[in-house]
């Protein structure tokens, strides 16, 4: 046998037995658990064949308590680019097998390069995290590889889309990369994020909670609202991120691609002049509206948990990457609260960093009253979704269905927002109140009159003529035709160009 092709069948066995991370005995623990392989995950991720691999062959330089004696290739990350849908992105993935996935500073150098290469290039990186947290051994080395990894996630915010996958443990110092980027997916019972541990946390506080209560992934979804999505496993939670990715575009310098559909767009739905309830006081479900005029039905909902009354995510308008958000009256009438006006503010603010269009649908009986909305900040709050739609440049278009009252009528995207096109149905009501509350505000002293002016005050406000006849809606428009309006609306506003004042940067109201 030649020097070379022993050299070859070296590396063919090195690269063989690198593939086995932390060996047979530990991918088996790992499946007992019900999760999959770091490689495993990134062979359903990824386009077969597309994947290649960087940095295989790197080792960690600790010698601190018998580290020395112990090398994987690979160093417990597997990183690399591939594709998605033919589409190029960057990936790195943890592997629990190898140190339990914990982080050493040449595990972030690994991370830190694919990161880098995503944001030069011009391509959305993916993450995921399976991690026992820094790697105790390494001390600070370990804590100044976190910080590598944060400042990278800082820079990239806004330039490509930047995903998080957590399908096992993701404590302490390791939360604050996901954090960052812009959606977090989280596995149920498998998965967990905190900064202290349960045993911790008892210590400290003296309470007694398990990883799934403190941080699990139904906490997070629906009470913390830091994970956008959970998936039963790992297989759905990386069918979430390929979806995900689908409706966003490569770079903040590019549009989201264009899906055919064979929706057509002037399609009308009777179905919606009869949707709101004749008693101004009873729900309806907002989601029948936005099935009905997004092309096929379909929408992919962000935050599906979290702040109900809110509904956010992303559709195709003929073809077209959308944001919808859209206040939903089956859940507090729709009222804006802290967590709402958080979570919307934070998807429109993702939108117009990537150039996705905005679809506002209003019905909204303003914010929550009382001292928990008082003392946990309601103003600031609901000044995040302010701020975030009046300085959004993208295509935006605003549908008022019913109430749009008071604060929230302004924070909702109105016209004064720079709001593009704004119409509203002519079941809409455009004022500073309810009839009721403002007649007990201006005629205290009514008494039998009160239902005379209630009557009044509606016929001068409950409708949207009076805001069409000072401009501050484009039009009243029929319901069975808000897919057509919105679509052609969509349609002119594809070559908007809006400047905003030269800034270092922002100072949202955080």
């Amino acid at each position: 046998m030649s020097i070379q092709t022993d050299k070859i069948q070296e590396l063919v066995e090195r690269r063989a037995q690198a593939r086995l991370g932390g060996g047979e005995k530990r991918i088996e623990a790992q499946h007992q658990k019900g999760k999959l392989t770091a490689r495993e995950r990134l062979a359903l991720l990824l386009d077969e064949g597309s994947f290649e691999e960087f940095d295989q062959f790197v080792q960690h330089r600790c010698t601190n308590f018998g580290m020395d004696k112990t090398h994987v290739d690979g160093d417990g990350v597997v990183t690399g680019q591939g594709t998605i849908d033919g589409r190029l992105v960057y990936v790195f993935a943890q592997d629990f097998t190898v140190n339990g996935g914990s982080l050493s500073k040449t595990m972030s150098e690994k991370i830190c390069k694919v990161m880098d290469m995503a944001a030069r290039n011009g391509a959305p990186c993916i993450g995921l995290n399976d991690s026992g947290g820094a790697r105790i051994q390494e001390g600070i080395d370990a804590l100044a590889g976190y910080g590598e990894i944060f400042e990278r996630n800082i820079l990239s915010s806004g330039v490509v889309p930047q995903i998080s996958g957590i399908f096992g443990p993701c404590a302490g110092g390791a939360v604050y990369s996901p954090a960052l980027t812009d959606f977090t997916v989280m596995v149920q019972d498998t998965s967990y994020m905190f900064l202290t541990g349960p045993a911790v946390v008892k210590q400290v506080t003296g309470e007694e909670v398990s990883q799934e209560e403190l941080g699990g992934a139904a906490v997070h979804s629906s009470k913390s609202g830091v994970a956008h999505f959970a998936a039963a496993d790992d297989k759905e939670g990386i069918q979430t991120i390929k979806e995900l990715l689908s409706y966003l575009p490569q770079n903040n310098m590019q549009s989201a691609p264009v899906k055919p559909t064979a929706d057509p767009a002037g399609r009308a739905d009777d179905a919606l002049n009869d949707i709101i309830p004749d008693n101004p006081n009873k729900a309806y479900d907002m989601y029948g509206v936005i099935g009905s005029i997004v092309d096929d039905g379909k929408f992919f909902e962000v935050h599906k948990n979290f702040a109900k009354n809110i509904i956010v995510g992303f559709a195709h308008m003929n073809g077209q990457s959308v944001g919808i958000v859209a206040n939903q009256p089956n859940v507090l009438a729709g009222v804006l609260d802290i967590n709402a006006s958080r979570k919307a503010a934070r998807f429109v603010r993702f939108c117009d960093a990537f150039n996705i269009p905005l679809v506002t649908l209003v019905d909204v009986p303003g914010f929550l009253c009382g001292t928990q909305q008082e003392y946990g900040a309601i103003i600031t709050n609901g000044a995040k979704l302010l701020y975030a739609y009046g300085e959004a440049t993208v295509p935006k278009v605003t549908v008022t269905l019913r109430k749009s009252y008071g604060g929230a009528h302004i924070v909702m995207s109105c016209k004064q927002l720079r709001g593009d096109i704004n119409y509203a149905w002519p079941t809409a009501s455009i004022a500073v109140m309810g009839a009721e509350g403002a007649v007990d505000v201006l005629f205290k002293d009514a008494g039998e009159e009160r239902e005379q002016k209630i009557n009044e005050y509606n016929d001068l406000f409950s409708n949207p003529y009076r805001a069409a006849e000072k401009g501050y809606i484009e039009d009243v428009i029929e319901p069975r035709n808000t897919r057509f309006r919105v679509i052609r609306a969509l349609e002119t506003l594809k070559g908007k160009r809006q400047d905003v004042p030269a800034k270092k940067h922002d100072n949202l109201p955080l």
